[in-house]
């Protein structure tokens, strides 16, 4: 098998074996320890947030504003 065939789709022609494996690596899907835990991190700090807003949205709903109660006149 000759070196074009061992290449894969993606890879550019003229790349040692050391840049088709970085290639290979970044692409295989697998995220790494560091990029689980800020997925994990980014994740927690949304829910968070999310909490925060529905937490602030079900107050708003059970009190009433006051300046929406004024008349007009």
């Amino acid at each position: 098998m000759g070196d074009e065939e061992k290449k894969g789709p993606g890879v550019p022609s003229g790349t040692g074996s050391e840049e088709r494996d970085q290639w290979q690596d970044a692409d295989a899907g697998s995220p790494t320890t560091q990029q689980m835990r800020t997925i994990g991190q980014r994740r927690r700090e949304a829910e968070r947030k999310l909490d925060q807003h529905l937490e602030e949205a079900k107050h708003k709903a059970e009190a009433p504003d006051p300046d929406d109660q004024k008349t007009e006149s």
